[in-house]
Parts: C-alpha cells; structure tokens; sequence
C-alpha cells in the first residue's frame, strides 16, 4: 500500500466545536433577508445536512421547495454567517480533546482527515477558521451538507474526492460523530463508526441507533486512536 491507511472524518458542530445555538439564530436571520418574513417555531438541525433542514424549514413556513427557493435560503445563510463570524467564538468553544485530536491525526502519514459535516461547506470552513482548527483538516477529501440532503450519500462524496490520493476502501473510512445521524449515515454506507456522546445525544441514544463505540468525549487521546484504528479492520490493526 502507498499512502495513508485511514480516511477519517469528523463531524463538525458538537464533535469537534459547539456553537450553542448560534446555527438556529443565523437560520433566523437568513430566513428573514431571503423571504422578508420571520421564522416561525425551532430550527431542528441536530445533525441533519443543510440541505433536508432547508426543505424542512421551506415546507414548515407554506414555500414551495424548488431548487431558487433552497438556493435563495442557503445563500442567505452562508451570508449570515459570513457577517457575524467575528460573534461565532464568543457563542461557543472547542470541545475538550478536539485540538489535541486533530493535531494527532494530521501529524500521523497513516492518516488522511477530513470533515463530513451538515454544514454548507462555506459554513464549515468559517467555523473551523474562527475556531482555529481548518488547517488541520484536508477540504479536498471532505464532504458537505450542500453536497446531497441524505447525510449517508456524503461518504460517498468524500470517498471520491479521495481518489486523488487513492481508493478507500469502506472498512478503510472512519467516521467520528455525535449523532444517531452520523451512526446511521456510517451504517447505510458500510463505513466504521466511532460515536461520541458530545452532543445532545447520550450513550444510550448512540447505542440504540446501531453504535458498537460510544466515547464520552475527545479527551482521552489514547483511546480514542485506539477506537479510531480497531474500529477501521477490528482485530487487524495496532495503533
């Protein structure tokens, strides 16, 4: 084999950053510019890609989901955020564990790490450039919530964009999250899954929706390598 073993990919918003709630104000203010009215009711986005929240949110408030209408909202939003991306910081943190995780992986030549994130790929670069954590990620093998609506399809993004350096194999893929999403979206592409209950979702959450690792956070760098390798050829692999 020439080049990295792994393909690993993280989740972005409460995986690696929180925002507390600043994702659901900027949907506030982008409906407003696009549509000139106010958003009725919560924005769910709890590890949905852009692109579903969007229709949801378009078939919520009575518009017809057409591709103009999806484009008009996302545009808005990318807007949005790129006007109040020096108050980002200030709504949220890094997670514990998330910088020493990545300066491990992006140091390690066994590893290729990108994002596959629900974000809108302009949103995921912001965050992690206001966070001080995008150098650490490879954008050329990630994949985005403005790629496809179904967060399992973006493995599959990400795998292709990744053929520059070579073909991933799935057991090859590892992806790091903190939503039944993100176990569901590792299950249905056949890719290996570590979960962390750094989200909304507890263990028990992460467990029922099919993930055999559960970590309380990113802290514990050695076990959460050890997860990432075993999980990627179980029995096969030493860190």
């Amino acid at each position: 084999m020439t080049g990295p073993e792994l393909l690993v990919l993280w989740d972005v918003d409460n995986t690696l950053i929180s925002a507390r709630g600043f994702g659901g104000l900027m949907y506030r203010e982008a409906f407003l510019a696009a549509f000139g009215r106010e958003l009725t009711g919560p924005v769910d986005l709890g590890g949905r890609t852009e692109l579903d929240v969007i229709a949801e949110v378009l078939r919520q408030h009575g518009i017809e989901h057409t591709g103009e209408a999806a484009r008009l909202l996302a545009d808005a939003l990318a807007t949005s955020f790129e006007a109040r991306r020096g108050d980002l910081t200030g709504h949220g943190e890094v997670l514990p564990g998330a910088l020493e995780a990545l300066r491990h992986f992006a140091a390690d030549p066994r590893v290729r790490q990108g994002v596959l994130t629900a974000n809108l790929r302009s949103v995921a670069l912001l965050k992690l450039e206001e966070f001080g954590l995008a150098h650490l990620v490879d954008w050329d093998v990630s994949a985005f919530g403005d790629d496809h609506a179904d967060r399992a399809e973006l493995v599959a993004f990400a795998r292709g964009r990744a053929r520059h350096i070579r073909e991933f194999a799935a057991d090859e893929v590892v992806l790091i999250g903190d939503t039944p999403h993100d176990v569901r979206a590792a299950t249905t592409a056949g890719v290996r899954l570590v979960a962390v209950a750094t989200g909304r979702s507890s263990r028990q959450d992460l467990l029922d929706a099919g993930a055999g690792v559960v970590l309380d956070d990113l802290r514990d760098l050695g076990e959460l390598t050890r997860q990432v390798w075993e999980a990627a050829a179980p029995g096969n692999r030493t860190a």
